[in-house]
C-alpha cells in the first residue's frame, strides 16, 4: 500500500487496480490516502467471495475507489476468459472518469428502527445508480430517519458477487433494515431492497417483487428502466423516483415517463456526481422535478414522503 501512494504520485497513472489485503498498509487506507493527496480513477479487484469481505471493499469505495470487481480465475479455469474481459472493460471505462479530491468523511448514527408496515400507495422510492452510486446512495441513506414511511428499492448496478456485500455495508450506517429483494415477497414500508444479481427487478400493483431472469443481451442488469416502468405503470403518481451517478442512460427515458404521470423525481447535479451520465441524461430530457446533490436529496425525500403520508 505504502508502494502504491509513491507510485501514483510519481507515475500519476490513467487508472489503478487496487488489492485490499496487503502488507503494511492495506488497499482500504492507500485508496483514502490516493484520493485525499494525488486523486487517481481506482477499481478495486477483490479475491474474496465472503460476503462479510466483502462488504469490507465498499469501504474502499467510501474513501473514493469507482468500482469492485471479483479477480480473474486462473488461466485454464472455465471462466478465465469471462472474468478477465470484464475486468478489462471495467478498467479501461475507469480511466475515462475524471475524479476529484475526495471530502472528510462524515459519520451517521443510526437512530432506532420504526415498526413496519405492509406497504399502501403512496409508500414507494425507487433509486437507481451504477458508477458514483455507492456514496451517493450513503449519503442519502444515513441521512433518513428510523421511521421514514416508505419503502426504498435500489439499483444499483455493479459486477456480479457484490451485491451481498454491498446490503451489508449499507446496513451498517442505515436506521432502517437492508435486505435483497426476493420474487414474490410483499413490499413493506420503511425497509430498504437491493435488487439482487442476474434478474431484472419490478414492483407490481400488488406490492410484490417479480423478477425476471436477465437474458444477457438487453442491456444492464438489473436494469433501472425496468424497475422505474414498473413502478410508473403500478404507482404512477404516487410513487419517488431518484436517479444518480452513473454511466449511460438507464433509467432516464423512464424517470420522465414517472414525472410526466406525476411523480416527484430527483437527479443528481454534475457538480456532485462520479459519472453524470445517467442524471445528465436525466436532465437533459426534462425528467427531474428536483436537481440536487445526495446531501440535500435525503431531507426532500422525508418530507415529500410524510406529506404524501
Amino acid at each position: 500500500g505504502e508502494e502504491a501512494i509513491e507510485a501514483a504520485r510519481r507515475l500519476r497513472p490513467d487508472v489503478i487496480t487496487m488489492d485490499i489485503h496487503m502488507p503494511r498498509m492495506n488497499g482500504l487506507e492507500a485508496t483514502r490516502r490516493i484520493m485525499e493527496t494525488d486523486p487517481r480513477p481506482i477499481v478495486i479487484v477483490s479475491g474474496s467471495h465472503d460476503p462479510r469481505e466483502v462488504a469490507t471493499t465498499f469501504e474502499a469505495i467510501e474513501a473514493g475507489a469507482l468500482a469492485v470487481m471479483h479477480r480473474p480465475e486462473g488461466i485454464g479455469h472455465e471462466d478465465h476468459e469471462q472474468g478477465a474481459h470484464a475486468l478489462v472493460r471495467t478498467v479501461k471505462a475507469m480511466a475515462e472518469v475524471r475524479v476529484v479530491r475526495r471530502w472528510a468523511r462524515r459519520e451517521g448514527e443510526a437512530g432506532r428502527r420504526r415498526v413496519e408496515a405492509p406497504l399502501t400507495a403512496p409508500g414507494i422510492v425507487a433509486i437507481g445508480a451504477s458508477t458514483g452510486g455507492p456514496p451517493a446512495l450513503h449519503a442519502i441513506l444515513a441521512a433518513l430517519p428510523a421511521d421514514f414511511p416508505a419503502a426504498i428499492v435500489v439499483v444499483q448496478h455493479m459486477a456480479p458477487g457484490f451485491v451481498g456485500g454491498f446490503a451489508q455495508w449499507l446496513s451498517q450506517f442505515c436506521p432502517l433494515p437492508v435486505q435483497l429483494a426476493a420474487h414474490g415477497e410483499t413490499v413493506v414500508a420503511g425497509r430498504v431492497y437491493i435488487a439482487p444479481d442476474g434478474f431484472h427487478t419490478a414492483v407490481a400493483e400488488s406490492a410484490r417483487f417479480v423478477m425476471t431472469r436477465c437474458d444477457g443481451n438487453d442491456g444492464p442488469c438489473p436494469s433501472v428502466s425496468h424497475l422505474f416502468q414498473s413502478v410508473a405503470d403500478a404507482f404512477g403518481r404516487d410513487a419517488i423516483a431518484v436517479l444518480l451517478s452513473g454511466m449511460g442512460r438507464d433509467g432516464a427515458q423512464e424517470l420522465r415517463e414517472l414525472r410526466e404521470k406525476g411523480a416527484a423525481t430527483f437527479a443528481q447535479d454534475e457538480a456532485s456526481s462520479v459519472v453524470h451520465g445517467m442524471p445528465g441524461e436525466a436532465i437533459r430530457l426534462d425528467a427531474a422535478k428536483y436537481v440536487l446533490p445526495p446531501a440535500e436529496i435525503a431531507p426532500v425525500l422525508v418530507a415529500l414522503a410524510n406529506r404524501k403520508r
